[in-house]
């Protein structure tokens, strides 16, 4: 199952993901710098059964709702986090609005930093995050209370989501292959590596793929999923891919979609 957060600047978003998993998503010098998420980050916690949780931590700021689209596309359930000291803030509503308008609705909320006011603040702020909810696909979601620097009401969430991994359905992927782009970069020694979330099929080392829409054929050198090394991925997971026969900037923001001798490729959407 894959997770991501939702909400305002500064809401401890990625303070929650480290205390879930012992990962800090920060992995920006600019983003250390100025204490707040510039891009997207990435966070992975093992489960009793052998599964993976795992997360997509997006920003908050206004500036990049943007890289906030992207971390929220493909998602299956969503973290919505609301400080305790704040409350309802505007980039909750915006952040909330595009989850609704992607159709998302499965999600947890959690109540952050409760160490900061008393319990009557607390209350109020989860009163007023339910009708807030209330006219959206998230209404009834449950509530959790917690602060992460003191550790008060992780472990319920934790056993929450890795109780939700279990009852989640499964993605086909028996469908034709297709993953959206959410970041593309250089690795020395490697070349072009694309990271994003299977919504379809399955794909195995030495795939040749197209890149939508500009109809490029490329070839799957190794991948990754769920932060592993492995021969295939599939759908419900989120996978990087070393290809062959495309730079960097040919793969931003684009779709791979998967490719057979038999069949055509499926258009993008």
């Amino acid at each position: 199952m894959i997770i991501g957060t939702a909400g305002h600047v500064d809401h401890g978003k990625t303070a929650l993901i480290k205390a879930l998993t012992g990962v800090d998503a920060d992995r920006l010098k600019e983003e250390k710098a100025r204490g707040i998420r510039i891009d997207l980050g990435f966070a992975y916690c093992a489960l009793p059964d052998g599964g993976v949780l795992g997360f997509v931590d997006v920003p908050g700021h206004e500036r990049f709702v943007h890289n906030m689209l992207a971390g929220a596309t493909g998602i299956d359930c969503v973290l919505l986090l609301v400080a305790a000291d704040d409350g309802v803030m505007p980039q909750t509503r915006e952040h909330l609005e595009i989850i609704d308008l992607l159709g998302i609705s499965s999600g947890v909320v959690a109540i952050s930093k409760i160490d900061r006011v008393d319990a009557a603040r607390v209350a109020q702020v989860e009163r007023d995050v339910r009708m807030l909810l209330g006219h959206t696909r998230l209404s009834g979601s449950p509530v959790f209370a917690l602060a992460s620097v003191t550790g008060d009401g992780i472990e319920p969430l934790r056993r929450h989501l890795a109780h939700r991994a279990l009852q989640s359905a499964v993605r086909r992927t028996d469908a034709y292959f297709r993953l959206a782009v959410d970041r593309s970069f250089t690795l020395a020694g490697v070349g072009t590596v694309v990271t994003g979330t299977v919504f379809a099929g399955r794909v195995r080392v030495g795939d040749r793929l197209l890149v939508s829409p500009s109809g490029v054929e490329v070839r799957v050198r190794a991948l990754h999923a769920q932060n592993r090394e492995s021969e295939t991925g599939e759908a419900g997971q989120r996978c990087a891919l070393n290809l062959t026969g495309i730079e960097k900037k040919g793969c931003r923001t684009r779709r791979l979609v998967g490719r057979c001798a038999t069949a055509p490729a499926v258009p993008a959407l």
